[in-house]
């Protein structure tokens, strides 16, 4: 079995945080609504409920109660009437050599159509497994970046890898996780530069440019991002390119919701869409907070 490979972190105790944190997150995502009381939660995790409080608002910036509202569906729409983002152009955006994701500065760069249409043929992708708030996630990257990001929690490891290499059935697959350790360390521990390495048809990719001008801890709709592009009437087009996105949380399509502020589908499956809005809702607060 392919063995997980955990994310550097900076000081001694924040893997120790990091994976507590991860659980608790995993228990309240899976528990009915209104969710686990702050004792219940200590218990589950074999901690004290003040030590918990302490570790979980250190790592997440609020309360695990306060966290548990971000997960709800109501959310999604309170996301929409409050942090809406509107996207005129994604010329303005400035991501033609590079773009702001959170606390992370990001460089990317686009395969050409003819080497898309070759179905990878040639190209050499590493891959490995790595811890995350989200699940164990799956990274694939080339020589130029991350070119791929995929989550096993709903859907499993053989899923996810047989999903992200049939992407590029004509590429060769090495499992060699130490090259990639570095972008993923940054792409999860809100610190260093990450890369990615966009393998898409033309218009895939000018859709995930649009995706990732969109400022964490904030939505926007799929008919925006396909004004944004200048395609207002491919929104159901813009759907399936989103649907496709394969670097997921760095090109964030978890921030695309339906006019109504329903989540809509995603790939990895909704709990995972709805930590991520949640984890970064609660980040966002906690800035604004500060």
């Amino acid at each position: 079995m392919t063995r997980m490979t955990r994310i550097p972190e900076p000081k001694p105790d924040t893997a120790y945080h990091f994976n507590v944190v991860r659980r608790a997150i995993d228990i309240i995502d899976a528990a009915p609504r209104p969710g686990p009381s702050l004792e219940e939660l200590a218990r589950a995790l074999h901690m004290s409920p003040a030590h918990l409080q302490r570790v979980f608002s250190r790592w997440v910036g609020v309360s695990p109660k306060r966290y548990q509202q971000y997960l709800t569906l109501d959310h999604a729409k309170r996301l929409l009437a409050e942090r809406f983002t509107v996207l005129d152009t994604v010329a303005e955006t400035g991501l033609s050599g590079g773009g702001r994701l959170h606390d992370l500065f990001l460089r990317w760069e686009a395969m050409s159509p003819g080497d898309y249409a070759r179905g990878g043929d040639g190209l050499i992708i590493r891959y490995g497994w790595f811890d995350s708030p989200f699940g164990e996630a799956l990274a694939m990257g080339t020589e130029r970046g991350l070119c791929g990001m995929g989550f096993a929690s709903e859907t499993g490891r053989e899923a996810v890898f047989a999903d992200m290499s049939a992407r590029w059935p004509k590429a060769q697959y090495i499992n060699d996780p130490a090259p990639l350790a570095q972008w993923v360390s940054a792409a999860f521990g809100r610190s260093g530069e990450a890369r990615l390495h966009l393998i898409g048809a033309p218009f895939q990719i000018k859709v995930w440019e649009a995706l990732l001008s969109i400022p964490s801890g904030q939505v926007t709709t799929y008919s925006e991002i396909a004004g944004a592009i200048g395609n207002p009437k491919a929104v159901r087009a813009v759907g399936s390119a989103i649907g496709r996105n394969p670097v997921s949380w760095l090109i964030p399509c978890h921030r695309a919701l339906r006019k109504s502020g329903a989540l809509a589908g995603y790939h990895w499956g909704l709990p995972v869409k709805r930590a991520m809005l949640a984890w970064e809702s609660a980040e966002h607060d906690s800035r604004q907070s500060a």
